[in-house]
């Protein structure tokens, strides 16, 4: 059996951003170390405190701190950039 995760980059508001930030990567890298074969996150603009404005970025953090997980961006609201530039930072 395979296994794997999503995070949607909900958090309480008035929380520390960095802090949050530095404990969703270290999820995944928990994730990674417990043997999970993915990990998906998305960006979303409609509750909460949502930092991660672009899932690529922080994916690219996340696989610096990762040895064998996979990462995928679930998400990425197109109405909030332009298509151009999300070709760009995904390549």
């Amino acid at each position: 059996m395979r296994f794997g995760a999503f995070l949607a980059p909900h958090h309480p508001i008035g929380e520390n951003p960095m802090l949050q930030i530095q404990s969703d990567l270290g999820f995944v890298q928990h994730l990674d170390d417990l043997g999970f074969e993915e990990f998906w996150c998305g960006e979303h603009h409609s509750t909460g405190w949502e930092i991660i404005a672009s899932p690529e970025l922080f994916l690219a953090a996340a696989a610096e701190r990762t040895q064998r997980i996979k990462l995928g961006t679930g998400v990425i609201s197109l109405p909030y950039h332009h298509p151009f530039m999300v070709a760009q930072r995904l390549v």
